[in-house]
């Protein structure tokens, strides 16, 4: 499946469940309350046999990780079909501006717990490309 295709097919509504993930109220340092808040979506391809590996990553640790560095995870898929299935994670998280988006990867990045976990044998050359768009909601979108 081309990934135009399998980014088709994935349902609007079902990827945005949130109208605005950063309601007033977030006190967090990269919010601005009249920004619009971007949504990212990645999709990312692993090795054969590693989709287990990265699946515990997320559960356990990367998850948690985002949160604390302005990351709202908004949800995560893996596909039902093959070959998609035994290799493929896709999801979606949300920002408060695409500025604070460049801004929570780059303390992400620079997080060390994350440069510890992901020296562990077990979380390396899990992936071996990700697909990364950002998006907003159409001004039509019932969100």
């Amino acid at each position: 499946m081309k990934r135009r295709t399998l980014i088709q097919s994935i349902s609007a509504a079902a990827l945005l469940p949130l109208a605005n993930p950063f309601p007033a109220t977030n006190k967090g340092s990269d919010f601005i309350a009249d920004s619009e808040p971007v949504y990212e979506l990645r999709v990312y391809h692993c090795y054969e046999g590693k989709l287990p590996d990265l699946l515990k990553r997320f559960r356990e640790h990367t998850t948690k990780i985002f949160e604390k560095h302005g990351m709202k995870n908004i949800a995560y898929w893996t596909p039902m079909d093959e070959p998609q299935k035994s290799n493929t994670l896709i999801y979606i998280l949300a920002h408060p501006s695409r500025e604070a988006a460049a801004a929570n990867w780059k303390a992400f990045s620079a997080d060390p717990y994350w440069k510890q976990l992901v020296a562990e044998p077990q979380y390396q050359h899990n992936v071996s490309h990700v697909d990364i768009i950002f998006l907003h909601p159409a001004e039509y979108s019932d969100l």
